[in-house]
């Protein structure tokens, strides 16, 4: 078990976390969530030790191992990839080094003898016989090809050891373990694998992530940390967000009677626990929410942007037909080539590429940013695009260095000042926030106010390249049920599983051998083997 005992966390005085009482325990597994700023991998950083409370502590079961996903990616360029994994479990890679280096002693003594056989009784009872067939095991899950393994960590690209950091954490089944964004640059299909490793995890995992899809499928509690303290919740993130969602509802409806409001929230956790079937962790998460105490949940402080996009002019019949468009890169390499497709009323695309440069490419051209390309557009006369690129610096550059209301009111036809402040306070910018430059804002900042951007051209048609990037939790929840209500049609590439899941009915992926195009779900489609064989084919080799 570990424990939070009484801690307070403050920079000056910025109080981040004020006496914290909490106990993880075995088997489970906790999702830290907060508001950006809140102190989530901060506290991350207390519970691993690597910084200290300014009062309290934390407490670690005698005997019980922790391991942390490292966030330094450089810090291992010069091991091998397999020996950097086992370099996870600290004190049976000591043993092993010892043991070796005695081995290959000439001169070693009977004494030396003796503590090397004294060496491999412990190293055997530690599991460090099947060391290299785990750490290799490892490896393979998340598709780094056993050609790799013996490889030094200079040699491996920036997604190659992020995933060779993660099996560093996950090896040797560690009591605790420590997760900040474990997510981040994993492609779907290991984010998949992740999902599944931590659902039959026996121990205790304690994880940061933006990832909704993610917090679902793996966790048995939430960890909300709001108003300078940390609650623990039962359930995962969607229960977490829907039950004080509702209890927020409840709490602005004076009039209800309490036992009203009971029976609304039991019907809720009855209704959630039935459909917790998605996740392996839904027959524990089922018993915990039996035993839910109804005075666990609380509405949250938490304040979320409003998105709706709503189109002045309802689309018609002809919306966007692509025909033969193939597109080069600067330095002559081909991106995608002969891509061709018709969307109809209704469609919301999911696009697809395993280069993230030909995805962007395409919206450049759709957008009419970039017309040096191969084949043809044709848009319906009464469709009204909006982009949002993935980069958007351009747009808050030092000479575009004017105030949230300026910079705003150069893209609404509704110029008073106003209704450009009311504009900006439902995208969470309130106060003297609306007197901020714009070249200063944060990356999240800068997102939600490209989103204001497109909003106030009340579009029918969206190109969203990453729109998720640099945005919160709440920014992210705002976004995707804005983009399940929303009426027109869509193209949207993004690593927000849910967001695709939930946000797009149809699916179109790019390459330099053409495209796939099919009316799949996202899940359905990651798993489906019609789908891997035809990506075989337009990939030439195994997916």
């Amino acid at each position: 078990m570990l424990a939070v005992n009484d801690i307070t966390v403050q920079f000056g005085k910025r109080v981040l976390f004020k006496e914290v009482d909490l106990r993880f325990t075995l088997g489970n597994c906790y999702g830290i969530i907060g508001a950006n700023g809140a102190g989530k991998s901060t506290f991350l950083k207390v519970l691993s030790g690597e910084l200290s409370p300014n009062r309290g502590g934390v407490s670690l079961e005698p005997g019980n191992r922790m391991a942390v996903l490292s966030q330094n990616h450089f810090g291992f360029e010069e091991y091998s990839v397999l020996d950097t994994v086992k370099m996870g479990y600290e004190e049976l890679y000591k043993i092993e080094l010892e043991k070796n280096a005695i081995y290959m002693d000439p001169e070693a003594s009977e004494a030396d003898g003796m503590r090397a056989a004294e060496l491999e009784n412990k190293y055997g009872e530690m599991g460090g016989w099947t060391a290299d067939s785990d750490a290799a095991e490892l490896l393979s899950n998340m598709g780094i090809k056993e050609d790799l393994h013996y490889k030094t960590m200079a040699e491996l690209n920036g997604g190659e050891k992020v995933k060779v950091l993660l099996a560093q954490a996950l090896f040797g089944n560690p009591d605790i373990l420590l997760l900040d964004e474990p997510t981040n640059d994993l492609d779907a299909k290991t984010v998949h694998w992740l999902a599944d490793f931590l659902a039959d995890f026996p121990n205790t995992v304690i994880v940061v992530s933006h990832d909704r899809y993610f917090l679902d499928m793996v966790c048995t509690h939430i960890v909300d940390i709001d108003r300078q303290g940390a609650k623990i919740y039962t359930g995962n993130y969607s229960f977490w967000y829907h039950s004080s969602q509702l209890a927020a509802q409840q709490m602005a409806n004076k009039n209800k009677k309490t036992e009203q409001k009971r029976a609304e929230m039991m019907e809720f956790i009855q209704r959630f626990s039935a459909n917790a079937s998605k996740s392996k962790q839904a027959t524990s998460r089922k018993k915990a929410l039996d035993k839910l105490n109804l005075e666990e949940i609380q509405p949250s402080s938490r304040r979320y942007p409003f998105i709706a996009f709503q189109p002045e002019r309802e689309p018609g019949d002809q919306i966007l037909k692509v025909s033969e468009l193939s597109k080069k890169a600067v330095d002559g390499n081909l991106l995608f080539d002969k891509v061709s497709f018709t969307l109809n009323r209704g469609d919301k695309v999911a696009l697809l590429s395993q280069d993230a440069t030909a995805c962007t490419a395409l919206y450049e051209i759709l957008a009419g940013r970039d017309t040096d390309f191969e084949g043809e557009i044709e848009w319906g006369q009464t469709i009204v695009a909006s982009y949002v690129p993935n980069e958007n610096e351009e747009y808050f550059s030092e000479a575009k260095n004017v105030d949230l209301v300026e910079w705003l009111r150069e893209y609404s036809e509704n110029k008073d000042e106003q209704f450009i402040r009311s504009f900006l306070g439902r995208m969470l910018f309130s106060g003297e926030e609306v007197l901020k430059k714009s070249s200063v804002l944060s990356g999240g900042e800068k997102v939600r106010c490209m989103m204001s951007r497109a909003m106030l051209t009340h579009p029918n048609f969206l190109l969203l390249d990453e729109p998720t990037n640099h945005l919160d939790l709440e920014s992210i929840t705002a976004l995707n049920n804005a983009l399940r209500d929303f009426k027109g049609n869509l193209i949207m590439t993004s690593h927000d599983h849910e967001l695709v899941q939930t946000g797009t009915n149809r699916i179109i992926e790019i390459s330099t051998n053409g495209v796939i195009d099919s009316l799949l779900d996202y899940d359905e489609y990651l798993t489906s083997d019609k789908i891997k064989s035809q990506q075989e084919a337009l990939y030439g080799m195994a997916v």
